[in-house]
């Protein structure tokens, strides 16, 4: 394969999350400072998340060394995962963040082949070093499979873009041109980048994301792509919230968009959790953050009273999976939840 021209000239796409998977590739929660004073709290639930989606699909999880992988298994089996569903692979990363640091992937329908774009990733605009395992995950993947490799050279997060499978990426200008990431790049040449490596025609702009998010705004906080034409977008009921007027904006912008195709998106509005806040810090808290599997969707429950409207919602826009809502109270102390913590490997 010629790894001199573009995926796209090649015929491959990033298709969108609920296209048939072969795995869902994790990295074990290990690092301290990513939930302080709690990370010992934030494995059943991440265990409960690996369940769901091992019913489906593999789990593929990235860990260490073998003491890593012991502890993981360990905790997998307390609450009754099938380990045959679960390959380990000793891969060492700085943090879990897999959804950012892990390979993307795409595909070619026709030649049956896949391949993987290993994206710059500096932890989101260089806040939290040291992230050299991390950046690397990619091509250690790709090597291990013996599958082409493409870097473009530039940052891009997994938690950045959402797909419609269709040739549209959704994004926010407050993640993709902060000074942060790529500052030699206007908006127009990250276009470019978005349409020669995940083979897209469209880029759809969104502004801020939500308060608390330290990614600097992933529209994985914000609003996702549940089909062709349907996204569900979060919005704040309390006008005195410092997300409502953020979250307003964001749906009137949705509300201006085309598709390719000339048709107006097919908004459904999904509410925000009561505000999370530990330690003096407002939380992410997002149900957007959820995560489409094979068979589940998984979507971050806050012990919240929106809990339940917000499955019901998802449960109607996938009938076709179970919409399972994990408690991710704990979880998002690390500013991030399921949708961050995976990536996707689709089937070919």
């Amino acid at each position: 394969m010629d790894l001199k021209t573009f995926p796209s000239q090649s015929g491959f796409h990033f298709p969108a999350e609920w296209a048939k998977h072969t795995a869902t590739w994790l990295s074990w929660p290990h690092k301290q400072e990513s939930w302080p004073g709690k990370i010992g709290m934030i494995y059943h639930r991440y265990a409960e998340f690996v369940k769901a989606l091992t019913e489906g699909e593999l789990v593929r999880i990235n860990v260490g060394d073998e003491q890593m992988k012991a502890f993981a298994k360990q905790q997998l089996q307390m609450v009754g995962v099938d380990l045959t569903r679960v390959e380990f692979f000793d891969f060492a990363t700085n943090d879990a963040w897999c959804r950012d640091h892990g390979p993307a992937f795409l595909v070619n329908q026709n030649t049956k082949q896949k391949v993987i774009v290993d994206w710059g990733y500096n932890a989101w605009g260089g806040k939290y070093p040291p992230f050299e395992l991390d950046d690397v995950i990619p091509t250690k993947i790709g090597e291990h499979f013996g599958l082409p490799v493409y870097h473009p050279g530039i940052v891009m997060e997994g938690g950045s873009v959402d797909f419609n499978g269709a040739g549209t990426v959704l994004t926010t200008t407050a993640c993709l041109l902060n000074k942060n990431r790529n500052p030699h790049l206007n908006q127009q040449q990250i276009e470019e980048y978005l349409y020669n490596y995940y083979g897209m025609q469209q880029v759809l702009w969104l502004g801020d994301g939500i308060v608390g998010d330290d990614t600097d705004g992933h529209i994985d906080d914000i609003t996702r792509f549940v089909n062709e034409d349907t996204v569900v977008t979060v919005v704040e009921e309390n006008k005195n919230d410092e997300n409502y007027h953020i979250l307003q904006e964001n749906l009137q912008t949705l509300k201006t968009m085309r598709l390719l195709n000339g048709k107006q998106l097919n908004i459904i509005e999904l509410p925000m959790p009561d505000a999370v806040i530990y330690d003096d810090q407002r939380l992410p808290a997002s149900y957007a953050n959820f995560y489409i599997g094979n068979t589940a969707v998984v979507v971050p429950t806050y012990r919240s009273k929106n809990d339940d409207k917000a499955l019901d919602i998802l449960q109607q826009c996938f009938p076709e999976r179970r919409v399972i809502g994990i408690d991710s109270t704990d979880i998002i102390w690390g500013l991030g939840s399921f949708h961050c913590l995976s990536q996707q490997e689709p089937e070919v």
